[in-house]
């Protein structure tokens, strides 16, 4: 396990763009990592676990329910799976429609939980990416001011995958840029996180503002 490594990267990023380590997160992603690997990880020092899949999530938080650990969900969650979701994870990455965030503050009223979420923004304007539109931001966190059981803390995004990480600078400095402009414009949403930045690229993101940064191949290797 590469932790030690990623942990020092992530300090480096944060100091050599001026910005304290500790405002950066690291959401270790174990999505197909063995349940063995995942203990690991947590007996060397992770806080964080993402988990793309509902399902998969469901079982590993049962085996490792003695751990203090905060559970993030980081994938496309479908809206008859916000049930599972608001019971199993303490903030959720991708809501990207009124839909979908409608559903979560339904099923967060029964259990009478806040729950905390990101909004995800299709920055690249990809037709194969979830997220919304850079335009339609502002009306999706307006009418999310509305439903009273969830708390927006910031947004996310995932860019196009180069292997050149200063082309996807762009991508992370517009989500930076929208939520610098969103803020002054609606004084009374919380956007303090900026969740982006994967294994190949998150010391730009960093740079660019990332306070949540998702890494799963640069710790657990490639998954089989």
């Amino acid at each position: 396990m590469r932790l030690q490594s990623i942990r020092t990267r992530i300090e480096k990023a944060a100091r050599t763009y001026g910005r304290n380590p500790e405002s950066v997160r690291l959401v270790a992603v174990i999505k197909s990592v063995p349940i063995h690997q995942v203990r690991e990880a947590i007996d060397a020092g992770v806080t964080i676990l993402g988990e793309n899949y509902v399902q998969e999530a469901r079982a590993k938080i049962s085996d490792l329910s003695d751990y203090p650990i905060s559970w993030h969900f980081i994938g496309r969650l479908q809206p008859n799976k916000a049930k599972y979701a608001v019971r199993l994870f303490d903030l959720i990455h991708s809501v990207d429609t009124l839909k979908l965030a409608s559903e979560l503050n339904k099923q967060a009223v029964k259990i009478n939980k806040i729950q905390d979420i990101l909004v995800q923004v299709n920055i690249s304007k990809e037709a194969t990416k979830s997220g919304v539109s850079i335009q339609d931001t502002q009306q999706l966190l307006e009418d999310l001011s509305d439903l009273d059981h969830l708390a927006v803390k910031g947004l996310m995004t995932m860019p196009p995958f180069f292997n050149d990480p200063e082309k996807v600078r762009p991508f992370f400095a517009a989500l930076r840029e929208l939520r610098n402009r969103l803020g002054q414009r609606l004084p009374h949403v919380t956007l303090n996180e900026l969740s982006m930045g994967m294994t190949g690229d998150f010391e730009v993101a960093i740079a660019e503002g990332a306070t949540l940064v998702r890494i799963g191949t640069a710790i657990f290797g490639e998954r089989k």
